[in-house]
């Protein structure tokens, strides 16, 4: 996939951030431990005729955690980088624990959002200092133990890429390991294995952990343009009462509910009907 990647400064910091394919502008908040370098459900959009902008949100990437000191404050600087791109209105894409920056951007810029689409994503609070998921986080993912985490799990990956799919996709699905193995698709180990040399937790995602408390469902209920709401129906990462509550104070949404085999909605079978939809919406709500 051909991108160009940038760095701008807002406040004295730095946003890095790619622009990927041409056409009509989908400003795409991504999911945790990630960055500008995503990829999962690009390609459909870009064949269909989209400009993925795509910021690495704060604490990812070359973008500086500076600006977790707020999701008001890393939305000013999304705003700013849309000016700096010369871009009015776009389509609004929000991934996982990406779900809270895009909620507050929605929100605080309605004029500049023609539609909102939500994939899998974090709607209210998530991962509490009381869940052992986010326990365990804390030993593996933050600043420095991360990067050695990231690089021993790329280096097992690229080894062992079927085995350790085995062993990560019971984490993003309430599926058994058989069901699992019945819905995966061929190249889903590849995918795994191209997403965890790509991936990084940086400050990013202990900023993302402190910030999913913060959206209200009066933020919600402020998005007044068509909305979609996006989720596998077997996602054990983001639970499924996510996208109920989204959708339920989305004053224009609809809920597509996928069977996919978990969390990761561009992977294994029934995924098409991720970008069936996507590109279905985007169609009936052209800018």
């Amino acid at each position: 996939m051909n991108r160009r990647v940038d760095v701008c400064f807002f406040e004295d910091q730095s946003l890095e951030y790619s622009v990927a394919g041409e056409g009509e502008p989908i400003l795409v908040m991504h999911g945790g431990h990630s960055n500008c370098y995503e990829e999962f459900g690009y390609e459909a959009l870009i064949r269909q005729g989209s400009s993925l902008i795509t910021p690495s949100r704060a604490g990812y990437g070359g973008t500086s955690k500076e600006f977790g000191s707020s999701l008001t404050r890393a939305c000013r600087a999304y705003n700013d980088l849309l000016d700096r791109l010369q871009l009015g209105k776009v389509h609004l894409l929000a991934v996982s624990a990406g779900g809270p920056s895009g909620i507050r951007f929605a929100s605080l810029y309605p004029d500049r959002v023609h539609t909102f689409t939500l994939q899998c994503a974090v709607t209210k609070a998530w991962l509490t200092p009381q869940d052992k998921e986010y326990r365990v986080a804390r030993l593996l993912f933050l600043p420095p133990a991360e990067k050695a985490v990231w690089k021993l799990l790329g280096r097992l990956n690229n080894r062992f890429p079927r085995f350790i799919f085995r062993q990560m996709a019971p984490s993003f699905s309430t599926l058994s390991r058989s069901e699992i193995a019945a819905k995966a698709g061929e190249g889903d180990w590849e995918a795994i294995r191209r997403m965890n040399n790509r991936q990084r937790s940086g400050h990013g995602f202990f900023i993302d952990l402190s910030q999913t408390g913060d959206i209200v469902p009066s933020e919600l209920e402020n998005v007044r343009c068509p909305a979609l709401v996006l989720h596998s129906k077997n996602d054990r990462l983001v639970p499924l009462e996510h996208a109920f509550h989204a959708h339920r104070h989305l004053p224009q949404s609809e809920l597509r509910l996928l069977d996919t085999w978990g969390h990761l909605i561009w992977l294994g079978k029934g995924a098409e009907g991720t970008d069936e939809a996507m590109l279905a919406f985007l169609c009936r709500n052209r800018m």
